[in-house]
């Protein structure tokens, strides 16, 4: 790993964690939107827009504390 400013480093960091919650709950607003809206299908639908409206509201609550917990410092087992 090459020698970059700390301050950086953690900004960077800052900035991927919030983007993974905001891409989340962007999945989720796109499940919800095909589920109950005229998006792919007429009248909608719960097959498509129900799991990926699932997904994403799992992805934006677990994907932060997914990447703080690998880049702790130490790292904890």
């Amino acid at each position: 790993m090459t020698s970059r400013d700390p301050d950086s480093l953690w900004r960077n960091r800052f900035i991927l964690m919030n983007l993974a919650g905001i891409a989340g709950t962007a999945v989720a607003l796109l499940g919800l939107a095909i589920w109950y809206s005229d998006l792919l299908v007429e009248g909608g639908s719960v097959a498509i827009g129900l799991p990926m409206a699932l997904i994403g509201v799992a992805a934006s609550f677990l994907a932060p504390k997914y990447l703080a917990r690998r880049w702790r410092t130490p790292p904890e087992l």
